[in-house]
């Protein structure tokens, strides 16, 4: 499908921001280029992105092999051999890029083409495994940091997160207690990043249609009196489960900048029951309702006002 076909959102300057399964597909497409690896050199073109650079940011990550390549929530972990852990965050618009020896480009997704300038790649790793992985960002909201492993649990960016979406943990007893005595909106308490990691406007408003619950529904009625789940709840929980495994499949969604390692773009845009469909068909089976819009907390949201209750 060509970009001409493709809609940018209303609010795409809020939503231009990766979510979970964007973050996700970037780290399945530096993986196989990065872990096992050794930074055989590392130059940072600038001492700074969102913030400075860590001192010695290039000295200290040269020579280091990377153990292990995870995800918190919307931040690539780069655990390393010298017992620190790369912590980045893509931002608005960064973005890898993976070069091989034969020159070919190897991980992630986004909808416009990334930039190719070179005064955008800010930080370029040369891996002993032969990859060239260059940070791409021309806004410059990314964000890397090291951060000591035994102190990762009391990182200011990631101590205050709240459970993996897609962890065993994650049901909807866990959910029910975080939104009990909630007076925030349904939608506003999933955004919270605090209760529930990695979430963002796109898959809250594709989960909500999915499990038919309004956006604006006041988030305490996930739990009883006593604390314990609605079946509501249970289907919530499938609902976030389901559309963000569908995503990450999918490669994430390519609304702005996002783009896969690959310089593919992700599909999911195409799967979208409500998200940036205003004014057309509400897909939910036997519903004859409308896809609506309105501003939520400085946001768009998209939802069906006669299933979503």
């Amino acid at each position: 499908m060509t970009a001409g076909r493709l809609c940018v959102p209303r609010n795409s300057n809020i939503d231009a921001m990766p979510e979970l399964p964007e973050v996700e597909t970037v780290r399945r497409g530096l993986a196989p280029a990065m872990e096992g690896a050794r930074f055989d050199r590392v130059v940072a073109n600038r001492g700074d992105l969102r913030w400075p650079l860590p001192k010695d940011f290039a000295k200290r990550v040269e020579g280091t092999t990377v153990t292990g390549m995870g995800r918190r929530a919307k931040y690539l972990l780069a655990d390393l051999s010298s017992g620190d852990v790369l912590v980045m965050h893509l931002g608005m618009s960064g973005s890898f890029r993976v070069a091989n020896n034969g020159g070919g480009e190897t991980p992630g997704s986004y909808y416009h083409e990334r930039s190719k300038l070179a005064a955008h790649d800010h930080v370029v790793f040369h891996m002993s495994s032969g990859a060239v992985v260059s940070f791409n960002d021309p806004r410059r909201f990314g964000s890397m940091k090291l951060v000591a492993r035994r102190d990762i649990g009391d990182e200011p960016l990631l101590r205050a997160l709240g459970p993996e979406p897609l962890g065993n943990e994650f049901d909807a007893a866990m959910l029910a207690r975080a939104c009990q005595g909630k007076r925030t909106s349904l939608k506003a308490a999933l955004l919270d990043q605090r209760v529930v990691a990695g979430l963002g406007n796109i898959y809250v408003c594709e989960a909500l249609n999915r499990a038919r619950l309004s956006p604006r529904r006041i988030a305490s009625t996930l739990a009883t009196r006593s604390g314990a789940p609605h079946e509501r709840t249970v289907l919530l929980v499938d609902a976030i489960k389901t559309v963000l495994n569908d995503a990450i499949k999918a490669g994430g969604s390519s609304l702005r900048d996002h783009r896969q390692t690959t310089g593919e773009l992700g599909m999911f845009q195409h799967n979208f029951r409500v998200y940036d469909r205003e004014g057309q068909p509400c897909p939910t089976p036997g519903c004859n309702g409308i896809v609506r819009r309105f501003e939520q907390n400085g946001r768009s949201t998209f939802y069906c006002r006669v299933c979503q209750k």
